[in-house]
Formats: structure tokens, sequence, C-alpha cells
């Protein structure tokens, strides 16, 4: 979530007001995922949002449907009995969305069929005589498809249905879609500002929309889907240089064997998932998100390799996956143990060395604060025509790579930049910078180190890359670093802005999240223990006088040596997957006390 840019008395931003969303439409016609993943995204850009569910609320306290009258569901004649406990659960409800609002919630999204017109209209009245304002949000869907996923996949499942027979649950829910059907009442009211969406973001159509945060909420709208698909995230692969965000460098050997293990291991997976499903994984496509850095684009490079003729593999080889040198952890240059500064700027110098304390077998200093690595054939990147990296590239693509897998290069998810603090280890940004890390270590979200980008600006760079997520329906594996996974976890399960930087992701675990109508459900699986995971020694380690574990790079991995599997405590309303670990802040940079 990004914190607000600035506050307010009454805490409500955007000059935009208190504001209730009424969600109108059909039983299983997607009102709950389009609820929860606008909730979502209003949370994240900052809104204090919450979703109101009736039927949440009914169940909560009276239980499920076995527990209720049988007319409770018609809409024609009912009960004395039923009629009030329909509106005392109804009343109820409402008052539960006023308590939000007096204590500084600023929008609500009201989940319920608010299926006739004088029944809406009268809530709207309510409201908008104390200042609320209030939007229509009705879904329609004339697709037996999305209907029918739409029961077997949510409300079967919920505890009105509980130990009920599959097929006799979804029959009794159709039974209770045509008892609504008689009754229902489109939305025509071109006094209330409203939304419609045609089979979930097929088509939408808007009404006296006015303002900003009723322009997002539109434009969010326009990019949403309920198709089922599962979203992967993996750390990139050990890189030669990993203390060095300037250096861009390639692989290491280690890397290498790192993106051939995720290939096998995210395949397998997700061929099981399918194929669990009822689906062939040979029919859906695969895409790849990756972002312009090597070690990120050339971890998913196995992906590619698998397709290419042999013809192809001649004329454009892979990159090479040994290099002749090794690189350790960088040294100031400097008589007195001081950073040394750029002659024209602020920045520290800082220049690899070897262990013999010269520099490195291969590289030179081409000038102050640069290094020379010799260029070869062999350790030169691809044609770019490998991947694709914008829609104006496809036709290119499409002739190497096949249809079934697609690889797209996304320049915003390029890591957090350090500034000056690239390649400082913590007791040297300690030592040298005393104040600023006291202010990092208060507040490592906000905080901006000099030349630097916060976690506040790099969650704001990656608003295009949520938007794209939100609207991609392929199966997707975003291969990518720390700290932009961070961000992207953080606004799919919905924590709070201060816990992003401490959230763990370890090199080796996969993690698996799938998007639901209630939240998400995820999973994280470990399938690689090699260098570049731990603090461990082994012989193909680079750097850091061949530990595994880089200090140096702290500002991007504050969890690198952390295996990472145990759950967070949950939100409200949200899922928190297993093998995300929130630490103090004040213990960001220290191992746990025990791996699980």
């Amino acid at each position: 979530m990004v914190a607000p840019l600035y506050t307010t008395d009454s805490g409500l931003l955007f000059h935009a007001g208190k504001i209730l969303v009424v969600t109108i439409g059909l039983p299983a016609r997607g009102k709950t995922h389009i609820s929860r993943a606008l909730e979502r995204y209003l949370r994240w850009m900052g809104l204090k949002t919450q979703v109101v569910s009736l039927g949440d609320y009914r169940r909560k306290t009276l239980g499920g449907a076995q527990q209720l009258p049988p007319d409770y569901f018609t809409l024609g004649n009912k009960s004395k009995e039923t009629m009030e406990l329909r509106a005392r659960v109804s009343k109820e409800c409402e008052q539960t969305i006023w308590d939000y609002f007096n204590k500084g919630g600023q929008v609500v999204i009201y989940d319920a069929n608010n299926g006739t017109k004088a029944a809406r209209t009268a809530l709207a009245e309510r409201f908008d005589a104390k200042g609320v304002h209030v939007i229509y949000l009705e879904s329609i869907s004339d697709n037996k498809d999305i209907i029918e996923a739409n029961i077997r996949g949510v409300k079967i499942s919920s505890p009105d249905y509980r130990n009920w027979d599959p097929d006799l649950a979804v029959k009794d829910y159709y039974t209770r879609i045509r008892d609504h059907e008689k009754y229902y009442e489109t939305v025509t009211e071109t006094d209330w500002p409203f939304i419609k969406i045609i089979n979930v973001g097929e088509k939408i159509m808007v009404n006296n929309i006015q303002g900003y945060v009723q322009s997002r909420i539109v434009f969010f709208l326009m990019n949403i889907h309920n198709r089922y698909r599962t979203i992967y995230f993996a750390r990139s692969g050990q890189s030669l240089i990993e203390h060095s965000y300037k250096a861009d460098s390639d692989l290491s050997p280690a890397g290498w064997e790192y993106a051939e293990k995720l290939k096998d291991f995210v395949l397998e997976r997700r061929a099981k998932n399918l194929e669990a499903r009822g689906l062939d994984p040979t029919d859906r496509r695969l895409v790849i998100w990756t972002s312009t850095r090597r070690r990120a684009h050339h971890t998913a490079h196995p992906f590619l390799d698998m397709h290419r003729s042999p013809s192809t593999s001649q004329q454009h080889p892979a990159p090479a996956r040994s290099l002749a040198y090794s690189m350790s952890a960088p040294t100031f240059i400097s008589p007195d143990g001081l950073p040394s500064l750029h002659p024209e700027s602020d920045t520290p110098l800082i220049v690899g060395t070897g262990k013999a304390g010269g520099t490195a077998k291969g590289v030179t200093t081409a000038g102050p604060g640069q290094l020379q690595v010799p260029a070869s054939a062999d350790s030169s990147p691809p044609p770019r025509d490998d991947v694709s990296p914008s829609p104006s590239m496809q036709s290119t693509t499409n002739k190497r790579v096949p249809p079934k897998v697609k690889v797209v290069e996304k320049p915003q998810m390029a890591e957090i930049n350090p500034g000056i603090w690239d390649g400082l280890t913590p007791d040297q940004a300690r030592k040298y910078y005393a104040e600023d890390w006291e202010r990092f270590v208060n507040d490592p979200y906000s905080f901006r180190a000099p030349r630097a980008e916060s976690y506040h600006d790099l969650s704001i760079r990656l608003e295009p890359i949520l938007i794209e997520l939100e609207r991609e329906q392929e199966d997707l594996l975003i291969i990518g670093h720390a700290s932009v996974i961070r961000c992207l976890l953080a606004y799919l399960i919905g924590l709070p802005a201060s816990e992003i930087p401490a959230i763990e992701i370890a090199r080796g675990d996969l993690l698996e999240v799938v998007p639901a109508s209630y939240g998400v459900h995820s999973q994280a699986f470990h399938f690689w223990d090699g260098p570049g995971r731990r603090g461990e020694e082994t012989p193909h380690t680079l750097g850091n006088g061949g530990h595994a574990r880089d200090e140096n790079n702290f500002y991007e991995n504050y969890a690198e040596d952390t295996r990472g599997k145990r759950k967070f405590s949950e939100a409200e309303g949200m899922e928190r997957p297993e093998g995300l670990v929130a630490k103090p802040d004040s213990g960001l940079l220290e191992k746990p006390d025990e791996e699980a």
C-alpha cells in the first residue's frame, strides 16, 4: 500500500469526501470478486476502505442457509418472521457502514444484491442526506460459463453449502437465482452516479462520474477480470557482482544453475495445478515478466532455450554461463579509510578488488567509480528480440518464442535504487551516515537515502505494473528483485506500508498466489538451496571472500539468507502467504532466531 502523500484533519484524501459504493446484481455475477479487488486497489492508494458484505454479516450472525427459514431467499410473499429477520440483518449491516465512516473510514463497498429500485434508492437517500457520495456499481452477466464457474468456484464452497453434494448445491443456487430474476430491476436511475460492468470487464458503462477518486475507480474496473490464473513470484539468480546496483552484472555460474532449477520447478508446479482443474498445460500460455536488469531477464532464458531450434541456437547463442574472473566485496579507495568521493560529486567511490588486494583479474578501472570488464562473444547478452519488451515487438518475438511462453521485460520493475549507499555494508552505513541510518531504522518504508529511492517511491513507480497485473489473464511468473516482489505481494495481500521492507523473499523459494473472490490463496515452495541463498561458504560463491551472504547489498536484500517459512498473522479479510515473514523494523538486518 502506498502511504498517503499528505494528511488532513478529517483523514479524508483527494478532496473526495466519504464514498459509498453500492453493488447491484443477481447472485453469482462476480460482485464479491469486484468488491474485494476494488478494496485492494483503493487501500493501496492510501484510502481507508472496507468491504461490508451483507451475506457475510448474515452468515456471521444467523449461520448458514440450513439455519434460515425456507422463504428467506425468496423475494415474493414471506412470513412475518422472515421479513422481520431480513429487516434486522439489513439494518445492523447498515449500522456497520456508519460505524466505519464514524471511525474515519473514507470508502465503503456495500456488497449485496440490492436488486430492486425502491430498496437501493431508499438506501442511497439515507446516506446522501448525511453528505456521503453514493455510487451504484452494477455487475451484469449473460455468459453462462462465467456464471457456472462462479457458482462452482465460489458459492458452493461457502458456509451456506457446507457438507452439501456439489451438484445439489449448484442446483439449489440456480433456484435462488431464478427467484431473484423475477423481481430484479437493472439500474436506470440517471440521477445517481453509476458504473455498469458487463461480463466482468467485457464492457463498461458509466454515468455522472465526478472527481479524482471516482475516476480512478472507473479506471481500475476497466482492467479487471475473474478468469482463474496463478501468479508465481521468484527471485532472480545470483549475479557476478551482487553488491553493486550500478554494475548490472550477468548471472554467476550458480545463478545459471538456479535459473534451470526455477524453470523445471515452475513448469512442474504449473502442470500439476492445471491438471488438477482438468486443464491441459499446453493449452494455456505462461507469461513471464522480468526487469531489464541482466540478472533478471537472463534468469528467464532457460524458458526460452527449451523452445530454441538448433539453427536459432547457432545463430543467436545464449549468454555464457561461466566467466574466468570473480569479484569480491567492494572496498573504498581512500588512504584514510573514509569513503572517497567523485571529483565532481559527493558519491562514494567504490571499486571491486581481488582477494589479494589488487583489482580483480580481468577487470580494469576506467576512471573514478567505474569498472570495465573485457567484452567477449561468449559473455554478450542474447539478441533483444528473444524477449518481448513491448507490444510493438510482438511480431518479432513470436518468430522465436512459441506462443505458449512469452517473456516481457519491464523497466519499471528494476530494483530499488540505493543511491550513495550502493555497496555499503550495514556497519559502513551506520558509521559514515549515522543520522541517516537512524532515520532509516525508524521508518524504512518512507526514508530515502541521498540520491536513492524509498519504498514509497518504488511503490509509486510500480503502479502501472499493478494495473497490468490485474489485467493479465494468463498464468504469470514474475522473476524479480526482492524489493519489487515485496511491493507487489503487499499489494495483492493488503499489507500496510510499514510492513513492506520487512517481508522476507528468499532466493530459492517459489511463491504461488491465486487471486480469489475473498482475498488471495497462497503457498511457498522451496526448490533450491545453493549459493546466494544463505550464509554458507561454497567454492562456487562469488564475492565477499567466498560467503554467499552479501551484506553490501543490504538496502535491496534485507533477507538474503533466510528460508522464510513462517506465517504472517492474518490481516482483516485477507490471507497472507506462507513463506513470508515480517520482522520488527529494528531487526531488519538480523537473522531470525531459528529457521523453520
